[in-house]
C-alpha cells in the first residue's frame, strides 16, 4: 500500500516530555522510513495523558486523517493518581477509535519508573508504526 497521500495526526502529552519527545521523534522518524509524507503528518500538543482523547475526537470530527497516533507518558509514582490516568486516558483512547471508525495508535508508555520508561522509547515508536501499517492494510482488504 502507498502510505504517501494519507495524514496522520500526531496527537502528543507534554507531561514528561523529556521522555515523550523521545518518543514522538521516534514515530515520525518511522512514519518518513516507511513512506509517510512529512507534509501530511501533523502534530498537536496537549497538557497532559487524560486531554488527548478529547485531542483524538476533535481530529476525528474534522475528518482530515486517515490515522492517529497517541503519545504520552504516564509513570507510576507513589499514589493512585497513576492508575486512574493510565486507565481513563486508554479507555478514552479506545472509545474515540471506535466512535469515528478511525483508526487510532495507543503509544501512551504506562511505566514503573524512569528506566523502564527510557528503554520503551526507542522500540515503542518503531513497533507502534507497524503497528498502524498492519491495521491499515487490514482495513483496507476490508474496504
Amino acid at each position: 500500500m502507498d502510505y504517501s497521500s494519507l495524514k496522520v495526526a500526531l496527537c502528543i502529552s507534554k507531561f514528561n516530555y523529556e521522555h515523550v519527545s523521545v518518543l514522538e521523534n521516534s514515530v515520525s522518524d518511522e512514519l518518513l522510513k516507511q513512506g509517510f509524507m512529512l507534509a501530511n503528518i501533523d502534530k498537536f500538543y496537549v497538557p497532559g495523558a487524560l486531554e488527548l482523547p478529547l485531542l483524538l475526537s476533535r481530529c476525528c470530527k474534522s475528518k482530515k486523517f486517515h490515522a492517529l497516533i497517541a503519545i504520552g507518558a504516564v509513570i507510576r509514582g507513589e499514589t493512585y493518581h497513576f492508575e486512574v490516568v493510565s486507565d481513563q486516558s486508554a479507555m478514552g483512547i479506545m472509545n474515540v477509535q471506535l466512535q469515528y471508525d478511525v483508526p487510532i495508535m495507543n503509544a501512551v508508555l504506562t511505566t514503573n519508573n524512569d528506566d523502564e520508561t527510557i528503554q520503551r522509547t526507542g522500540t515503542k515508536g518503531i513497533e507502534v508504526v507497524n503497528g498502524l501499517i498492519e491495521t491499515l492494510d487490514t482495513l483496507n482488504l476490508i474496504g
